[in-house]
């Protein structure tokens, strides 16, 4: 190797390596990466509101003259613009966003007046840059308004040819009234838009009182303003957002119902029509959303209008509410407030915001002063040196014309009459015109009108109070020029569920549900009373395979518990399911609550209020909990936990109480345990529970009951046989024990499928797995001791089984429907009608006829 080669090598290594580790050297890498994704492309700087893209194309737009009262030019021009001078990324980026500036459906109060295609709220994209024209709206004037007086800080662009500026000056708070959103580098931003009157009215109140609290705030920024309409539903959680940054409100779509029609014409923010469209039909493709017959898009350039037409059958404010529950007519704005102070991104609420865009005006408002004192003053000192010229103008004109030179002339004017420069060379550019008295009082005039003003500017920049004063003005000017009323309308403490109890009249209703899953609710009269042993009549139509398992009597103003086997806890109101005929199935309780695969329903509670009381629950494995009524008042979306379940157990039965009561809990093998409730202390909703009853192999819990002495337990068994027994007859045990006999299980009435307190006056509703329903009073089941077999309720047809069984109050016995007999008369007619129709059909099949 040459000499001369290895003094270059020695030449280029460096003097000291200075060892680090990778890991360090990544992570200082990746903070600088992620600060300038942060601050030169996802986060929106709170003075402007903007992102220096769209800054960038707006100053752009300024300087090429592109103003509302310009004509619109080419958007490939203002493009290529931007990308040549100040925005070194791609071309589609930049279009991309000129495109949102000027979309009605995306920003509140857009920026960009485009002319062309710009794109749909289908989501359709915008036509090419080469055949879309553009110009600035009118107001987007007011951000750029006095960007000339040196009201911002300008900065190179990206080659150090050009200047470029940092914020603009903007008069509105772009920020508040159009939002932003982006997604950073281990962050976000979601902002929503408000309405530019109340921002206004908003700034105007911190201004006049910088001490004011945000709930007043509040009261005059109610919510945002979202372009597309739609109701806005407001309340704690958005007052905390607007605290803190963080927050949620709820926008759901404006349906008019109509006969058999559904007519939306609002939809929430960033909703795409032709999206929500498609989802509507596929949920009534799997038949999520039962009752639609037809959808039809109507919208036009005057708006939107989208036509549902709904099956005779349906009805309008159900089909409604599963809308809102199963689609984006009902969706949620979760706001994200966050933007940079200072190129730091900072988490802001609604004071915070205001009080920034504050600081800023302020800042403009000092500098444009500065810069307007600056003129006036440049101004002044050269009146003052014509003012010299004047008064001296027969001296000075002999002078000037004996020097040889300007310079001379110049140096002559300074030396004897003590001028700048630049008043010397004003001078000597006067035109002779200014020597006539006219003229001469003109610059007088000008003088003394640039004396005031400029002693008015050294006042405003002297007096914040004054700055303040110019601000509400010019803030009061915004609202005046630019404010419009609200398309969204506010809710303000409302629920964002739909209430249609005031025109639901209260009845007391049969609500069913099948094994299958289906729900329906039929009013109480449609069954009629029966004796016992009666066949009874058809209750639901039912798929193969499908049966009833439980039914349960309530008012249509209740709210409904629905308890899963789970212990899932869901919240429904008894309007809100589904009116049937008999012969009807009715409607999966998937179209009305929304539940977890493989979950059953288990118990219904139906409560008035939440204020006091307890739930006390019972699982299949004899497993008690007793928990506060009012930790239940609130269910989420999905539901809520209400007892946590191992696996291979089930809940079996809820009940509301006072925390006083005495339990019974009844099991399968014909076992009872009585033990008192204060046995069990209060729990948490997610705790698990105690030992309630000690089951043997192979039994579990079936029902849970309150005990009261001066009333019986009605027990039903497999096969339709039942009977009453006095609560007194069953002994007080401690919790945890195995009980006492309930009654006897032998396999000619089969196990117990259902134990009920009653006190004899009732009328007892009992179905079976092939639907078959019979109503009968209480009474005519025989009372008996414990160790009973009991006598027959329902006659069962072979292969069918007891699968349900309720209890409806005597104050609601149903009339006679079909005949005008006595009730025991009625009852040996069927009796015989049966007996006759059996043994008709053992002689067809003895005969093969």
């Amino acid at each position: 190797m040459s000499t001369e080669i290895q003094e270059l090598q020695q030449e280029d290594k460096p003097d000291k390596i200075i060892p680090k580790l990778i890991q360090d050297e990544m992570k200082t890498a990746y903070v600088t990466y992620a600060m300038s994704v942060i601050v030169g492309r996802a986060l929106p700087d709170v003075r402007d509101g903007l992102k220096p893209v769209h800054r960038r194309i707006l100053y752009a737009m300024n300087d090429m003259g592109m103003t509302y009262n310009k004509p619109s030019k080419k958007c490939a021009r203002i493009v290529g613009e931007v990308l040549g001078k100040y925005h070194p990324h791609g071309d589609t980026a930049v279009y991309d966003s000129l495109v949102r500036m000027a979309q009605g459906f995306s920003l509140r109060y857009p920026l960009v007046h485009g002319q062309g295609n710009f794109g749909s709220i289908d989501g359709d994209n915008a036509a090419a840059m080469r055949y879309t024209e553009a110009k600035l709206q009118k107001i987007a004037s007011e951000m750029l308004q006095d960007i000339e007086k040196d009201t911002v800080d300008f900065r190179d662009n990206f080659d150090a040819s050009l200047k470029e500026p940092t914020v603009l000056p903007s008069k509105l708070p772009n920020l508040l009234i159009n939002g932003s959103s982006g997604i950073a580098v281990g962050m976000a931003t979601n902002i929503p838009p408000h309405n530019l009157g109340e921002v206004c009215d908003a700034t105007v109140a911190i201004l006049e009182n910088p001490e004011i609290e945000t709930s007043e705030l509040h009261k005059l920024v109610p919510g945002p303003d979202f372009p597309t309409g739609a109701e806005v539903y407001v309340g704690s959680e958005l007052a905390h957002g607007y605290e803190i940054g963080r927050g949620r409100v709820i926008m759901k779509s404006v349906v008019d119902v109509q006969d058999k029609k559904l007519i939306v014409s609002e939809i929430p923010y960033q909703v795409n029509k032709s999206d929500l469209i498609i989802q509507i039909a596929d949920l009534v493709k799997d038949k999520k959303v039962l009752g639609i017959r037809n959808i039809n898009d109507e919208s036009d350039r005057d708006g939107i209008r989208i036509v549902i037409d709904l099956k005779n059958d349906a009805d309008g404010q159900v089909v409604l509410n599963q809308l809102y529950k199963y689609s984006r007519l009902r969706t949620s704005f979760s706001l994200n407030m966050l933007a940079l102070v200072d190129n730091q991104p900072k988490l802001l609420g609604l004071k915070d915001f205001l009080i920034q865009h504050i600081l800023h005006r302020r800042e403009v408002v000092k500098r444009r002063t500065a810069y307007d004192l600056k003129k006036a003053e440049a101004r002044l000192h050269v009146l003052d040196g014509l003012l010299v010229a004047l008064v001296n103008i027969d001296a000075i004109i002999p002078a000037i014309r004996n020097s040889k030179t300007v310079d001379d002339a110049k140096a002559h004017l300074m030396q004897n009459y003590t001028l700048s420069e630049i008043q010397a060379k004003a001078i000597l550019e006067m035109r002779l015109q200014k020597l006539a008295s006219l003229e001469q009082e003109k610059v007088k005039n000008e003088h003394a009108e640039l004396t005031t003003v400029a002693e008015g500017l050294r006042e405003i920049l002297a007096s914040p109070e004054k700055i303040d004063a110019i601000i509400k003005d010019e803030t009061v000017e915004i609202k005046e020029k630019y404010s419009r009323e609200r398309r969204s309308r506010i809710i303000i403490g409302g629920s964002d569920e739909l209430d249609i109890e005031d025109l639901i009249e209260e009845t007391n209703q049969v609500v069913t549900i099948t094994h299958g899953g289906y729900m329906k609710r039929l009013p109480l009269d449609t069954y009629r009373t029966q004796n016992r042993g009666g066949k009874g009549v058809i209750a639901t139509g039912m798929k193969d395979e499908d049966f009833v398992e439980k039914v349960y009597i309530c008012s249509t103003h209740a709210y409904l518990l629905v308890f899963t086997d789970g212990g899932q806890l869901h919240w429904l109101k008894v309007y809100k399911i589904p009116e049937g005929s008999r012969q009807a199935k009715g409607r999966h309780f998937a179209n009305l609550l929304e539940l977890k695969e493989g979950e059953n329903i288990s118990a219904i509670v139906p409560v008035r209020n939440f204020e006091e009381g307890y739930l006390f629950m019972a699982t299949k494995n004899g497993t008690v909990k007793k928990t506060d009524l009012a930790l239940f008042s609130r269910p989420r979306k999905g539901g809520i936990r209400a007892i946590d379940i191992e696996e291979g157990n089930s809940l079996v039965g809820v009940r509301y109480t006072t925390g006083d009561q005495e339990i019974i809990l009844a099991s399968k093998n014909g076992r009872a345990s009585r033990f008192r409730e204060t046995d069990v202390r209060p729990m948490g909703r997610t705790a698990r529970g105690v030992r309630g009853m000690r089951l043997e192999e192979g039994d579990s819990v079936i029902s849970l009951l309150a005990a009261d002495d001066a009333k019986e337990i009605l027990t039903i068994t497999e096969k339709g046989y039942g009977k009453r027994t006095n609560i007194s007859e069953y002994r007080l045990c401690n919790r945890g024990s195995k009980g006492v006999t309930n009654i006897k299980t032998t396999e000619k009435n089969g196990p117990a499928v259902v134990a009920r307190v009653v006190d004899g006056s009732e009328d007892l509703m009992v179905m079976s797995k092939h639907g078959i329903a019979i109503r009968v009073a209480c009474a005519n089941v025989s009372k008996i001791g414990r160790a009973t077999q009991g006598v027959r309720v329902m006659r069962m047809k072979e292969s069918d089984i007891v699968a349900a069984a309720a209890i409806i109050g005597a104050e609601e016995e149903a009339e006679e429907e079909d005949v005008e007999l006595p009730r025991e008369i009625t009852a040996e007619l069927l009796e015989e009608a049966y007996r006759m129709d059996k043994e008709f059909n053992e002689g067809l099949n003895q005969n093969g006829k």
